[in-house]
């Protein structure tokens, strides 16, 4: 798995934790990855077929 696959996916499984109860239609978050790099990612809000669908529109590293 590539850094990009890598980050996708993390962001992925952390999303729910993230996801804003108002009407938001877009949220970014970090995260941190082993060794010490921190992502912060973006998604927007879309809805397909009446289901609510979060994507992942970008990513970039965080730096101190």
């Amino acid at each position: 798995m590539n850094i990009p696959d890598h980050i996708a996916f993390l962001a992925e499984q952390l999303l729910p934790q993230f996801i804003p109860k108002d009407a938001e239609t877009t949220l970014s978050f970090q995260f941190t990855m082993v060794p010490k790099k921190t992502y912060r990612v973006r998604f927007d809000k879309t809805t397909v077929k009446g289901k609510v669908t979060w994507v992942l529109v970008g990513y970039e590293e965080v730096v101190e």
